[in-house]
C-alpha cells in the first residue's frame, strides 16, 4: 500500500504537468498524510537539511567551471584539437566530435553543457561536409551523455550524497566505462558514415597540429590536475570542483584572455540558475528519501526482490530494465535522488559492490537523457540546431544501440569497472 501511495502521488503530480521538484514534495506530503506524520516541521527541516551538505557544494562550483569553459575559449580549443589530429578521416568530424566530447567530459561533467558546446561547434560543420542533420545531430546528443560518466561528474556527487557512496571512488571507477562508451559510437559512427558521400576537411599540417595542442594545452592540463590531486589524496571531490573553476577562471581571463570581467556576472548568473534547479530538486527529494526510511520501503523492496537476490547478474538486469523505462519519463537528477535510496538496500543485500552499482546508475541515467519523450539532451541539440525532437531521436538510435550495448557488458562483465577502478584507488 505504501509503495503505491509513494508511486501514485508522484506520477500523478507529473502526469498533472507539476515540475518534479514539487512532485516530490506532493510526494512527501501523501507519504505523511497515509502515516499520520503530517507536520509542516518536518517537511521544512529535511528540505534544509537536503541542501546542507558539503559534498554537494561540488555541484555549483562544477556547473560555473563549465560555463567558463564554454565561455572562456577552453572547450573551442579542445574541438580545434581533435579537429586538427582526427578530422582528415573518413567520417572525421563525427570522430572530432567523439574525441572533443571525451575530452570536454573530464573538464565539466555536465552533458547539456557539453552537448550545447558540441552542437553550436560543430553541428553546422557536419552539416557543410554532407553529413545528414538528424545523423550528425544524434550523434552529438550521444557523445554528450558521456560527460556524466568520465569524472567529474554531477551525477556521481548526487549519487553518492544520495546513496552515500565514495564519491572519490565513484570518479576513478567511471573512467574506463566513459571510455568504452565513446569506443562504442566511435565503431558505429564508422559503419554509419562508409554509406554517406561526405566531404572530410582537409588534413591539417604538423605546424597546425602542433599550434592547436600548444594552444589547448592549458584546458587540458585541468583534468589532469583534478584525476591526480584525487587519487593522491590531495584534495576531496568538493575541493576539486573549486579547483576546476578557480583553474579555468584564471585561464580563461589570463592566459586565453577571452573572458572578460563584465562578462562574469553573466557567467555566474547561468551557473547560479542551473544549480538552483538541481539543489532544489535534492531538497525537495530529501522529503521523499526521509520518508522512504520511516515506511521501510526498501525493505519491501527487498521482499518484492527478494528471489532475485542469490543472481546479482539477473537483479542487474532487472534493475537496469527498470531504470531505462524511468528514464523514458524523467531526467537524471530525480532518478538518482528517488530511486538510489531505494535500490542500494536491495543491491547490498544482494552483495554487489556499490561502487560498481553506481556506476551502472550514473551510465543507464545518462542514456535516459537521449531517450525521448523526456531526453533532455536531445531537446538541446534540436534547440541549438532548429531540427524537431522526432528528427533527433531518429538520428540517435544507432548510437542509443551502441551505449546498451556497452551497459549490458558491464552488468555481465563486472571486472571491467572493478579492477581499474582497484587499480586506479591503489
Amino acid at each position: 500500500m505504501t509503495i503505491s501511495i509513494f508511486l501514485g502521488s508522484l506520477l500523478g503530480s507529473m502526469a498533472l504537468g507539476v515540475p518534479i521538484a514539487f512532485a516530490l514534495l506532493v510526494c512527501g506530503l501523501a507519504l505523511m498524510w497515509h502515516m499520520d506524520l503530517l507536520d509542516a516541521q518536518i517537511l521544512a527541516q529535511n528540505v534544509i537539511n537536503g541542501a546542507d551538505s558539503f559534498p554537494l557544494l561540488a555541484v555549483p562550483f562544477f556547473m560555473l567551471a563549465g560555463e567558463i569553459m564554454n565561455v572562456g575559449g577552453l572547450s573551442r580549443r579542445i574541438v580545434t584539437l581533435a579537429l586538427t589530429l582526427v578530422g582528415h578521416l573518413r567520417g572525421g568530424l563525427g570522430f572530432v566530435t567523439i574525441l572533443a566530447a571525451c575530452l570536454m567530459a573530464a573538464l565539466s561533467g555536465s552533458a547539456v553543457a557539453d552537448t550545447a558546446a558540441l552542437a553550436a561547434l560543430l553541428l553546422p560543420m557536419m552539416v557543410r561536409a554532407g553529413h545528414d542533420k538528424a545523423r550528425a545531430g544524434g550523434l552529438i546528443a550521444s557523445a554528450g551523455i558521456i560527460a556524466p560518466v568520465i569524472p567529474p561528474s554531477i551525477g556521481f556527487v548526487v549519487f553518492g550524497v544520495a546513496a552515500n557512496v565514495s564519491i572519490g571512488k565513484l570518479f576513478l571507477a567511471g573512467i574506463v566505462p566513459g571510455l568504452m562508451m565513446g569506443i562504442a559510437i566511435a565503431i558505429t559512427w564508422y559503419l554509419v558514415a562508409r554509406r554517406e558521400g561526405s566531404a572530410p576537411p582537409p588534413k591539417a599540417s604538423a605546424a597546425q597540429r602542433w599550434t592547436a595542442l600548444r594552444e589547448s594545452t592549458w584546458a587540458l592540463m585541468l583534468p589532469v590536475i583534478v584525476l591526480v590531486g584525487l587519487k593522491m589524496g590531495v584534495f576531496t571531490p568538493t575541493e576539486a570542483a573549486v579547483v576546476a573553476a578557480v583553474y579555468a577562471l584564471f585561464v580563461a581571463t589570463v592566459v586565453y584572455r577571452e573572458l572578460d570581467i563584465r562578462q562574469l556576472y553573466d557567467v555566474f548568473l547561468a551557473a547560479a540558475k542551473t544549480t538552483s534547479v538541481i539543489m532544489f530538486l535534492v531538497a525537495a527529494a530529501m522529503v521523499s528519501a526521509w520518508l522512504i526510511t520511516v515506511a521501510d520501503l526498501p525493505g519491501q523492496l527487498i521482499e518484492l526482490l527478494g528471489p532475485l537476490t542469490d543472481s546479482p547478474t539477473l537483479l542487474l538486469l532487472v534493475i537496469m530494465v527498470m531504470l531505462i523505462a524511468i528514464g523514458t519519463a524523467m531526467d537524471m537528477t530525480p532518478t538518482i535522488l528517488i530511486m538510489a535510496p531505494m535500490l542500494m538496500p536491495v543491491v547490498k543485500a544482494a552483495g554487489i559492490d556499490p561502487v560498481y552499482f553506481g556506476v551502472l546508475f550514473i551510465m543507464n541515467a545518462a542514456i535516459g537523457l537521449i531517450t525521448p519523450p523526456v531526453g533532455t539532451v536531445l531537446n538541446v541539440v534540436a534547440g541549438v540546431g532548429r531540427m524537431r525532437m522526432d528528427e533527433v531521436a531518429r538520428g540517435v538510435l544507432p548510437f542509443m544501440a551502441a551505449q546498451f550495448v556497452v551497459l549490458l557488458l558491464l552488468v555481465l562483465f563486472p571486472s571491467i569497472v572493478t579492477v581499474p577502478a582497484r587499480w586506479l584507488a591503489g
